[in-house]
């Protein structure tokens, strides 16, 4: 269905429902859970990418996960759907219990390897690069920053 709509309505469309979300998790605060993925380029980068919706500022990839649905499993999604890529020596590094927007969140970060060309899909995800560690851009979202500081940890 997406994919029937022009980029930019498309683009309209996800920050009406980024706003929306947050309000709804504000008022109803759903347990919802996700993942956050440290994507890798075989040289020590790692990848961030900015959002057609939110504050604009520079984040990690990643998304949300159905009820059922194993993090390694959604985060390999995730980024086949909004970056074109698979993922390659994938493993768990944590989960987080967090609060996004009110309401209970579980947040898997899971840590992997690039594999294949960077497309983002310009409607969800509009810009994707890697950086160097501690060469971070900014804006960078708070709740990036105290991920990449979980990763930076265990990388160490």
């Amino acid at each position: 269905m997406e994919r029937l709509l022009p980029r930019g309505l498309h683009r309209l469309a996800l920050r009406v429902a980024h706003r929306v979300r947050h309000r709804y998790r504000l008022l109803f605060r759903p347990a919802i859970a996700g993942v956050s993925v440290f994507v890798g380029d075989g040289t020590g980068g790692l990848l961030l990418v900015r959002h057609s919706y939110g504050s604009g500022a520079w984040s990690l990839p990643g998304g949300g996960m159905s009820h059922d649905e194993d993090p390694l499993d959604a985060a390999r999604r995730e980024m086949a759907e909004e970056l074109g890529i698979d993922l390659a020596d994938m493993r768990l590094i944590e989960k987080l219990e967090e609060t996004i927007s009110g309401a209970p969140h579980t947040a898997y970060l899971v840590a992997a390897q690039a594999v294949g060309e960077l497309r983002p899909d310009g409607r969800e995800v509009i810009e994707a690069r890697f950086f160097g560690s501690g060469e971070w851009p900014e804006p960078i979202s708070p709740l990036a920053r105290k991920r990449i500081a979980v990763w930076e940890d265990d990388v160490r």
